[in-house]
């Protein structure tokens, strides 16, 4: 009779999957993880610095815990006890400084996360990938005006139906935001988003870098 393969996991078995557990444990300790009433994976808890993503290792007991936006993430550390995770997750989503979360959560490992953040990633890829893509050649007379600009650089851009999107934060994806497209004629619009009753402005082509950048100064929001 073959010996049965204990659970590595009975915490998260007795309560229903891995959302669940964490919505329990999270409850206990009277913290907040992100995680609504419906949902049934740890996958996606949003969070101001990118979305935050829980998985478990097969066959030992082990929560593995990664930081990401669309098309970039970061493994940020990895913990047996899912008290401390919850901890941590909390914590992350109260904007506690990475410096402080690394001290205080010695499973964290931010070494890479901080390190792309210190080197412009992941806006400096995206740029490139933008600038060096023939699916958005139409665009690329205004991603390059765009990434000349010293400040409008240091915003992580996306295409938008055929709209350039700048953004301040490329971790927050509720932080400040404008669109920018070029019209017929050589002129260009632009709208803020999130603005209540924007809509799209045109803008005098020598004004166009001023009025973006001020778009995204929170000190002109």
């Amino acid at each position: 009779m073959e010996a049965r393969e204990e659970d590595p996991y009975p915490d998260v078995t007795a309560a229903g999957g891995l959302a669940p557990a964490l919505r329990e444990e999270a409850e206990r300790r009277g913290r907040d993880v992100g995680l609504p009433p419906w949902a049934t994976d740890a996958l996606g808890i949003e969070t101001t610095r990118g979305y935050l993503s829980v998985d478990t290792e097969p066959g030992e007991r082990l929560f593995r815990l990664r930081v990401h936006i669309p098309d970039f993430g970061w493994d940020i550390g990895s913990t047996d006890d899912l008290g401390t995770l919850v901890e941590a997750i909390a914590a992350w989503r109260e904007d506690v400084l990475l410096d402080e979360l690394a001290a205080r959560f010695g499973f964290l490992d931010l070494a890479g996360f901080t390190g792309a953040l210190e080197a412009g990633e992941p806006t400096t890829t995206q740029w490139a990938a933008l600038l060096s893509s023939e699916y958005h050649r139409g665009q690329r007379s205004l991603l390059l005006r765009l990434h000349a600009d010293e400040v409008l650089r240091n915003a992580f851009p996306t295409m938008t139906h055929h709209a350039v999107r700048l953004r301040a934060d490329p971790m927050d994806w509720a932080s400040r935001q404008v669109l920018v497209r070029a019209t017929d004629g050589g002129r260009h619009e632009i709208v803020r988003v999130g603005t209540h009753g924007a809509d799209w402005t045109e803008v005098p082509d020598d004004e166009l870098i001023t009025r973006l950048r001020a778009a995204l100064d929170d000190e002109r929001a």
